[in-house]
């Protein structure tokens, strides 16, 4: 399990094992650099697997949330029973998506209970919740696959009744798909097919990413191919009243680290915006970036690990503009997902905190951070505002959810070593 370990013990562990989650290298890496900078806070709760591990993935992997009513949120979480088991003794993963529910004043996501159950895995689960509060939940899924996998949706209600049950197919042979709302419709951004080699672990690359558009209650409304039969992949998708923002990856051969990039999709027409600003935008850490839509500023806003081991955010207007940056920010957790409430971005970080970005349209400012009270899982985290100075975080672990309050007012300003310059796009 991931525990309190020091971690210059976990790193010297961490390089004899093998095979061992690729991240944990990555994070040593960036663990002594930070040490070096005077970045990570002593005693730091490092986002890095305990040894022996392994794929964390195979234990929980996937989680979002969506408005249940009455002050109540939905969670929503793929995992390998309750407390996750891991692999079956065949090697397959059999998770099954989950719910439960959190009101404030709650300290953990109660009511847990099997939503969706197959044999072989359903997971990562991605969920999305549009203007009339109906759910859809999407995930790849092993089950009846004809083609190893199949990317399969289900809609319901805010109560969860059924308006078109799982298992419905995006795409068979699809996989690493994620949902966000734009309005009334849904899209769906996924990825196709396999290519073997390269990657992480040299595991292999996903062979192009995908866009399907969805109305209110499910019903498929248009195909986009966003980058066709290419190894580009792992799509996270964010939604704003009238757009989406479609951010993935691009493989870089003979590299270890990918390239980042990104458009915007009118979902009313399926018309693409990729001005030169979002090709190539930088190079960065595998599956180490996510974004969102800031309603406050009317910006997207995206994150990401560098090469470098630190982290950039960047704000991107309705033209696919980036009008302002932000970059030596403190690594990020592998597939963590942004919370926002009002102008202020909230971001788990890989030493330990939750790091805080104040947003304007042009500027980005990081406001603060404060301790985790865990180690950050790196296979999924959500937070929850709700509306009173306090955010519920909850993160996927091997050993299951783990949960926290923060404070926004108990923050620690930003040490000098944490501080950027932000600049305004020209």
């Amino acid at each position: 399990m991931i525990d309190r370990i020091d971690s210059g013990k976990i790193c010297a562990i961490a390089r004899g094992l093998v095979p061992v989650f690729s991240t944990a290298l990555v994070a040593c890496a960036t663990i002594a650099a930070s040490h070096a900078q005077g970045i990570a806070p002593p005693n730091a709760v490092m986002a890095v697997p305990a040894p022996g591990v392994g794929d964390e993935r195979r234990f929980m992997h996937g989680i979002g949330k969506a408005d249940a009513g009455d002050g109540k949120t939905w969670v929503f979480f793929s995992s390998s029973g309750l407390p996750p088991r891991g692999a079956d003794r065949n090697r397959s993963w059999p998770h099954d998506v989950y719910v439960g529910q959190w009101a404030a004043g709650q300290p953990k996501v109660s009511g847990l209970r099997t939503f969706i159950k197959r044999p072989e895995a359903q997971e990562p689960v991605s969920v999305a919740q549009n203007n009339s509060g109906n759910i859809f939940i999407t995930f790849e899924d092993g089950w009846n696959a004809p083609r190893n996998v199949s990317q399969r949706y289900g809609v319901y209600s805010k109560s969860l009744k059924p308006i078109r049950p799982y298992p419905r197919d995006v795409e068979s042979g699809g996989h690493s798909g994620h949902v966000a709302a734009v309005g009334q419709r849904f899209v769906v951004f996924y990825s196709a097919d396999w290519v073997q080699g390269g990657g992480v672990d040299n595991l292999g690359t996903g062979n192009g990413v995908y866009a399907n558009v969805y109305s209110g209650g499910g019903r498929l409304l248009r195909h986009i191919n966003v980058a066709d039969r290419v190894r580009e992949w792992w799509p996270m998708v964010a939604g704003s009243p009238n757009q989406a923002l479609l951010v993935w990856q691009k493989y870089i051969p003979g590299s270890t680290i990918a390239s980042l990039q990104y458009a915007l999709l009118d979902p009313g027409t399926g018309k693409l915006i990729r001005p030169a600003d979002s090709v190539d935008v930088s190079r960065i850490e595998y599956y180490v970036y996510a974004g969102a839509y800031v309603p406050a500023i009317e910006r997207f806003i995206v994150v990401a690990t560098q090469d470098t081991g630190r982290a950039i955010a960047y704000l991107i207007d309705a033209q696919g503009r980036r009008t302002a940056e932000l970059a030596c920010l403190p690594a990020l957790v592998r597939e963590s997902s942004i919370a926002v409430d009002g102008n202020v971005a909230y971001v788990p970080t890989q030493d330990g905190r939750l790091m805080a970005l104040t947003l304007a349209g042009d500027h980005i400012a990081l406001r603060g951070t404060q301790r985790a009270p865990f180690a950050w899982g790196n296979t999924g985290v959500v937070g929850i505002a709700n509306g009173t100075d306090a955010l519920h975080f909850v993160s996927l672990s091997p050993d299951g959810l783990h949960e926290a309050d923060f404070n926004t007012h108990k923050e620690v300003a930003a040490a000098p070593a944490d501080r950027c310059i932000a600049r305004a796009a020209q």
